[in-house]
């Protein structure tokens, strides 16, 4: 492998897998074409909390990101084995700031008529209200991570994947994932608002589906009034988690007080 190849520190010890090159059919950046995104196990992984944990450990040294994947009910080889992937660089990222893309989020999913009930009553006049406060945990965030890889593999089974990515957030971006796709086109909106959680509440990102993502959470919102605000953030994110999950703000806002992970689906 050339030196010059991100995958150029792939570890030793890993199972059989790929380097997975994006499908020009998906691409939007014809740059991509020829260079590989991601590396993907072939199967899915046995021990693969062990595995995670080694990785997870030596990213700042091979300069990859460990995940957690799985593919399509149906079609287990898209998005990851067959390239459906459009990857765009770490800088499209970095000129969007987590309170941009949330409130044209927010906008772009509030209510058009006036008669329409306010999805989010307790905050004033459903306006974007801003970014909420960090959380007050004391937890380990690289702990809170290996606690929920450790739970998600003794449920299911998992492909894993290595992102030349400096932290979770980017990986997405990076890897090309397009998994919001229905509510967003631009994954690096998802990534710059993930940026924002790992810095507030010690968020870390685990596994990515076809179109689901789930991620620790070291220090969440551990009061209703908070919750309520972290809520608002999540429905500006990913709305299915409200509109087709709890359908209420109040009840959603229930279930993050004190939670160690979230989870978002879009339909």
């Amino acid at each position: 492998m050339p030196s010059g190849s991100p995958f150029a520190k792939l570890p030793g010890g890993l199972p059989p897998g790929r380097l997975i090159e994006p499908d020009e059919d998906y691409a939007d950046d014809p740059t991509w074409s020829g260079h590989d995104a991601i590396w993907v196990s072939d199967e899915q992984v046995p021990d693969v909390a062990r595995l995670w944990r080694r990785l997870y450990a030596s990213r700042a040294e091979t300069g990859l990101y460990p995940l957690l994947l799985e593919g399509l009910d149906g079609e287990p080889d898209r998005p990851w084995h067959v390239g459906e992937l459009g990857p765009a660089p770490v800088g499209t990222i970095d000129v969007l700031t987590a309170g941009g893309v949330l409130r044209r989020f927010w906008d772009a999913i509030a209510p058009d008529d006036e008669d329409e009930e306010d999805p989010f009553p307790g905050l004033p006049d459903g306006r974007w209200a801003g970014l909420a406060d960090p959380g007050e945990g004391t937890r380990d965030p690289d702990g809170a991570a290996l606690e929920l890889v450790e739970v998600l593999a003794s449920v299911k089974g998992w492909l894993l994947g290595l992102v030349p990515a400096a932290r979770g957030a980017d990986a997405l971006t990076l890897a090309g994932w397009d998994g919001p796709c229905n509510h967003t086109n631009h994954t690096q909106e998802i990534s710059a608002v993930l940026r924002s959680w790992e810095d507030r509440f010690g968020v870390r990102v685990v596994s990515v589906g076809f179109a689901t993502l789930q991620v620790s959470v070291a220090a969440p919102p551990v009061t209703y009034d908070h919750a309520l605000r972290v809520a608002a953030e999540h429905h500006a994110f990913c709305p299915d988690n409200i509109w087709q999950g709890e359908g209420s703000a109040e009840e959603y806002a229930k279930g993050l007080v004190g939670a160690d992970r979230w989870s978002f689906w879009w339909d």
